[in-house]
């Protein structure tokens, strides 16, 4: 069974990305652990297990 597909509004995705630079910043996060704490962000606000790559691949861009 398929799950559904959980929609981000563009301004939660740009608060996410907001968020996640602020992080990666003041954390001074590696760049080989920004896709996971990215992904992390994305299943805290949708409260899903799932991740769109689509999505995960904007916010972790430089």
């Amino acid at each position: 069974m398929n799950q559904p597909v959980i929609s981000v509004s563009s301004f939660d995705s740009d608060i996410l990305r907001s968020a996640f630079i602020k992080s990666v910043i003041e954390d001074n996060v590696p760049e080989d652990r920004w896709r996971t704490l990215a992904a992390d962000f994305i299943r805290d606000l949708t409260g899903s297990d799932d991740v769109d790559p689509d999505l995960l691949e904007w916010i972790v861009r430089k």
